[in-house]
C-alpha cells in the first residue's frame, strides 16, 4: 500500500507527536527523506503528465488515426501481356506505386501489419503489398544478384528511390513454384535475398490446394508443406498465411493454427482474396482469421467498387477512415470519440486527443 504524500510542516508535527508519546524519535534525517520522496513523486507525475500531453498535441498535429482502414493489396503476375484480370502490366504497377507514394502511404508488411508493428512517419498511412503464386514476373535475379528489370522488386525499388521514404517491402506468399526455380539451391537464393533485403515471406500452402471443403487433417498438411518448404529453405518461419482462391475451410481456425506430423504453425494472421480494405490491428473489428485484400484493378467492370483504383479514391475522399500514424509505433493514437472500437489489452499503449 503506498504511503500518504505529506509536507514538511506534518513531518515536523509527526517528529513533535513522536517525542511527547515517547516513541521512536523521528530525527531530522527522516523528515528529509519524506519530503524528498514526497517531491520525487511529484515531479515523475509531473513529467508523466507532461509527456502524454506531447504526444496527445503530436497525434493530433497529425490528425492520427490508427485505428483506421489500411489497404492491404493483392498482386500476381506483373506482365507486359496480360491473360487474365489478376494479371498487371509493369506500367500499372508502377503507376499504383506512383500514385501510393504521392498520397502518403508508406509499405509494411504483412507481418508488421498483424503484429501492430506499424513504425511509419506522422501524417503516413500504412499500406500492405502483397503477391501471390510466387511467378518469376515478381523476382527475377540477374547474373549480379539483382532483380531483373521490369519485375516488380525491381520496379517498387525505383519508385521508392524516387520517394524517400516509401519503404520497398512487400509481403511473398509463396508456393512450391518459387519464383520458376526447381533446385534447392536456387529456391534458397530467391528466398535469402527478399529475407535480407527487408522482404516478408508467407505461406500460400504448398500446392495452392483449395481447403473448401477438406478436412481438418487435410488443411493441415497442406498448409504444413507450405510452411515446411520455407523453414527448409531459409532460418525464418512465416507469420501469415494466405488462402488459395480466398477460400476458408470448414472451421477457420484451421488456417490459423494446427500441426501435421512433428510441424505445427501459429500464425498472427490468415488473409483472403479481396473486396475491401482491412481493418486496423487495433480496433475490435480485426479478424485474424478473414483478413480481407483488395484486388489490384482499375475501375471497370466489377471492380468499379471493389478494386484497388476504386477503394483508394475511396479513402482519399474519406480522410477521417483511413489508419493515420502518429510516427510512434509503440503508441496507438486516436481522436476521443473513436475510443469505444479500442482493443481493451492496447489501453496501455493509448493515446486520446
Amino acid at each position: 500500500m503506498s504511503r500518504p504524500k505529506i509536507g514538511r510542516a506534518a513531518a515536523a508535527a509527526l517528529v513533535t507527536s513522536a517525542a511527547l508519546t515517547g516513541c521512536m524519535p523521528w530525527d531530522s534525517d527522516d523528515e528529509d527523506k519524506v519530503v524528498s520522496a514526497a517531491a520525487k513523486a511529484k515531479a515523475a507525475a509531473a513529467q508523466k503528465a507532461a509527456a502524454l500531453k506531447a504526444k496527445r498535441d503530436r497525434a493530433a498535429k497529425a490528425k492520427a488515426n490508427e485505428l483506421g482502414q489500411i489497404p492491404v493489396l493483392m498482386y500476381h503476375r506483373v506482365i507486359e501481356k496480360p491473360s487474365n484480370t489478376d494479371d498487371r502490366t509493369p506500367k500499372q504497377f508502377r503507376t499504383e506505386l506512383e500514385r501510393l507514394a504521392k498520397e502518403g502511404y508508406v509499405p509494411i508488411t504483412a507481418a508488421e501489419y498483424v503484429t501492430g508493428n506499424i513504425g511509419i512517419p506522422e501524417g503516413r498511412h500504412p499500406v500492405v503489398i502483397t503477391f501471390d503464386d510466387a511467378s518469376p514476373s515478381q523476382l527475377t535475379l540477374d547474373g549480379t544478384g539483382a532483380p531483373a528489370p521490369d519485375t516488380a522488386v525491381a520496379i517498387l525499388q525505383e519508385v521508392a528511390k524516387r520517394h524517400p521514404g516509401f519503404r520497398p517491402v512487400a509481403t511473398f506468399f509463396v508456393t512450391r513454384d518459387m519464383f520458376g526455380k526447381s533446385t534447392p539451391e536456387e529456391q534458397t537464393q530467391m528466398l535469402t535475398w527478399l529475407h535480407d533485403n527487408g522482404f516478408d515471406i508467407g505461406n500460400h500452402t504448398y500446392a495452392h490446394v483449395n481447403l473448401l471443403g477438406r478436412s481438418k487433417k487435410e488443411v493441415n498438411a497442406e498448409i504444413v508443406r507450405g510452411h515446411r518448404l520455407i523453414t527448409k529453405l531459409i532460418s525464418s518461419a512465416p507469420v501469415t498465411l494466405a488462402l488459395p482462391y480466398g477460400n476458408q475451410p470448414s472451421t477457420k481456425t484451421w488456417g490459423l493454427k494446427g500441426r501435421s506430423g512433428d510441424v505445427s504453425y501459429n500464425y498472427g494472421g490468415v488473409f483472403l482474396a479481396g473486396y475491401t480494405p482491412a481493418p486496423s490491428p487495433f480496433v475490435k473489428d480485426f479478424d485474424a482469421v478473414g483478413i480481407p485484400r483488395i484486388r489490384a484493378m482499375d475501375k471497370k467492370g466489377d471492380c468499379a467498387k471493389f478494386c484497388s483504383t476504386a477503394w483508394l479514391d475511396w479513402l482519399k475522399q474519406n480522410p477521417g477512415e483511413r489508419f493515420t500514424s502518429d510516427g510512434d509505433a509503440k503508441t496507438v493514437a486516436y481522436p476521443k470519440f473513436k475510443a469505444p472500437f479500442m482493443v481493451k489489452r492496447f489501453t496501455d499503449r493509448a493515446v486520446a486527443y
